[in-house]
């Protein structure tokens, strides 16, 4: 059972599924976060993200707490930050990461163990966030442990969630590993690392070699569309092939914190050193752009049978970035919805997760009732293949266009 008293810096997606997890084996958790409606939430016994139940919550009164005031943080044998790093445009912007290292070091103690879960560049943990902690006199590695474990959170995944999925840890000492690699270990395998930056940078390899895959199956099914080659068929053949082959499957875009994000952290570190990431850059720009292949897609079928983009009413099935999941962040669905609103369609969605999509310049509305949706829209367009959609409800729309590969009928068309 744990021992540990943790101070959780920011609780979200990455941070508060880890404070439960760490919670349920015995220690006291509190979470730290500047969002003060989040702290109420958590500590009404409700849970802010959908990775995480409202009974998990309540079932943890008196082990899990939540507070925006930092001075918790101080009695704390463990903190962990699991602050955003977001990317604004192109560039990566680890103020709120700074942010959070500069609240932690206003309370910092010696003998305390420092873990940075924050996706960033390698070199930012020691190189940027250490020296902020060491204003404060105490030394990392001597009069505090401070390591490096990236977050390993796939929302909507039922199969691997923190409890079957290994955690990576890098320490600044050896100590400072091992010591950090016994926190984990009551929730899940370990593995070390030689340094801080080997695991600053194998969370980043992760998602740019998701990144570059889900690239290449995206430019093959435009050039697959141009050949009239079915590229499902096509790679479930390939899929056949028992090694030398993993099978990823084209989309409308990819969305989420990780893939369009992480990889700009390296790209940018990388050209400050003067060195490209080319394949990484490349894959950036073709998922980027593949929202804007689907629109065009949509309003060339439209045109074809007779019906012109300005007049018609786009229904988009599914909006959030991935299937299962009320997470919006970076979703295809805004740049689709955006370029076809632009055009003048009438852009509606329906989705069992959210109401509605807003993004700074527009918004579309959700609709509750599907069938009469369906039956009303010039196109529907399967973004998200939800559990809880009706499959056999949707493939009776007038006209589909599926992104997902789910659907086959007279009246369908696939990406």
């Amino acid at each position: 059972m744990g021992s540990f008293h943790v101070g959780m810096v920011g609780i979200g997606y990455a941070g508060l599924p880890l404070a439960v997890e760490l919670a349920k084996v015995g220690n006291d958790v509190v979470g730290f976060d500047i969002d003060r409606a989040r702290v109420e939430t958590v500590n009404d016994g409700r849970s802010p993200v959908d990775t995480v139940t409202d009974d998990e919550i309540r079932s943890l009164h008196g082990r899990l707490s939540a507070s925006t005031d930092p001075a918790v943080l101080a009695a704390s044998s463990v903190i962990v930050v699991c602050a955003p790093t977001p990317v604004i445009g192109d560039e990566p912007d680890l103020k709120p990461l700074t942010s959070a290292v500069e609240t932690v070091a206003g309370q910092l103690r010696p003998g305390q163990l420092v873990i940075v879960e924050s996706t960033t560049h390698p070199g930012t943990t020691d190189g940027l966030l250490q020296p902020i902690l060491e204003k404060t006199g105490l030394r990392a590695g001597v009069d505090f442990h401070l390591a490096y474990s990236p977050e390993r959170i796939d929302p909507g995944n039922a199969r691997y969630g923190i409890g079957n999925t290994p955690r990576v840890v890098g320490g600044l000492t050896a100590a400072c590993a091992e010591r950090a690699a016994d926190f984990y270990r009551q929730v899940t395998q370990v593995h070390v690392t030689r340094g801080m930056r080997e695991a600053e940078a194998a969370k980043i390899l992760e998602n740019t070699y998701r990144q570059i895959n889900i690239a290449l199956v995206n430019e093959f099914s435009q050039l697959c569309h141009g050949m009239g080659i079915d590229v499902w068929d096509t790679i479930a053949a390939a899929a056949t092939k028992p090694y030398g082959f993993q099978t990823f499957w084209p989309g409308a875009g990819v969305g989420g914190h990780c893939i369009p994000a992480d990889p700009l952290y390296l790209i940018h570190h990388a050209g400050t050193l003067g060195i490209a990431f080319n394949m990484a850059e490349t894959a950036h720009r073709v998922n980027e752009g593949m929202p804007l292949w689907v629109a065009d897609r949509i309003a060339k079928d439209l045109e074809q049978r007779g019906i012109s983009v300005s007049e018609a009413t786009v229904l988009l099935l599914g909006v959030t970035y991935k299937a299962n999941t009320d997470d919006i962040r970076h979703t295809p669905a805004v740049p689709i919805a955006r370029s076809l609103v632009e055009r003048g369609a009438r852009v509606l969605c329906h989705d069992p997760f959210v109401n509605g999509l807003t993004w700074p310049d527009g918004r579309i509305e959700g609709v509750p009732d599907l069938a009469t949706a369906l039956a009303e829209a010039d196109v529907s367009v399967l973004l998200q293949r939800h559990e809880q959609f009706d499959l056999e409800l949707i493939a009776r729309a007038p006209r589909l266009f599926d992104t997902t590969g789910s659907v086959r009928t007279a009246h369908s068309v696939l990406l």
